[in-house]
């Protein structure tokens, strides 16, 4: 009997109920109640071999203490995780996201900040005091996160650092889901024509809650 292996192609999974799986993953994080199946997946290695249809795409920040797969309670090949400090939208990122949708099938983007984001608050503390010898590579994340500070500078209200903060993150993953509908050729005709759908979200350090931002669009 050969051993060849058939590659099938998965069906693809619409935005909605992508996004519903990511929800009931999260609240099995939450709760404390982490399916099998998760598990299971580690150990069937093979079963990937012949390449990949993750469900959704993922667009997180780097920190240490936003593990994804863990957060969503997914197995192996379930997501496309994509992890930048700031959660930013730069030219490459895009392109993974473009990889991710228009190769691999899936239809749903969330954009995934978090609370106490250390990169937002760097950018915070550079508007504050700009340092002369940052990396200017760093100075790079910073450059795109700046605008969603002064986007809320120049409503003119008065917040405290704090408050400030709190709603830069948000901003900010509102700005990176505006650059992902609108900076791609690619992904406005998949949101135009194949149900391709972008949303952001933040997920709190302190409940392990992720809160999406249903319609994607901007603003509070």
């Amino acid at each position: 009997m050969s051993d060849a292996r058939i590659r099938t192609v998965p069906a693809i999974v619409p935005a909605k109920d992508a996004l519903d799986r990511l929800r009931d993953g999260n609240t099995r994080f939450v709760d404390g109640d982490r399916c099998i199946d998760t598990y299971l997946s580690h150990t069937k290695l093979d079963k990937h071999l012949m390449g990949q249809a993750p469900y959704a795409v993922v667009l997180g920040c780097s920190d240490s203490r936003v593990p994804v797969e863990i957060i969503f309670d997914v197995g192996l090949g379930d997501l496309f995780v994509i992890r930048v400090a700031g959660n930013i939208v730069a030219p490459s990122l895009i392109g993974s996201v473009e990889l991710a949708a228009g190769n691999f099938g899936a239809r749903l983007v969330v954009v995934l900040g978090h609370t106490e984001c250390g990169a937002v608050q760097a950018t915070y503390d550079a508007l504050q005091e700009p340092v002369e010898h940052r990396s200017k590579n760093i100075n790079s994340i910073i450059e795109y996160v700046r605008p969603s500070f002064e986007t809320l500078l120049a409503s003119g209200e008065d917040y405290d650092r704090e408050t400030l903060i709190k709603k830069a993150i948000r901003t900010n993953v509102r700005s990176t889901v505006n650059g992902l509908m609108r900076g791609s050729k690619m992904l406005e005709k998949l949101i135009l024509k194949d149900g391709l759908l972008v949303i952001g979200a933040e997920y709190s350090l302190e409940t392990g809650i992720v809160e999406f931002f249903d319609d994607g669009k901007v603003g509070e």
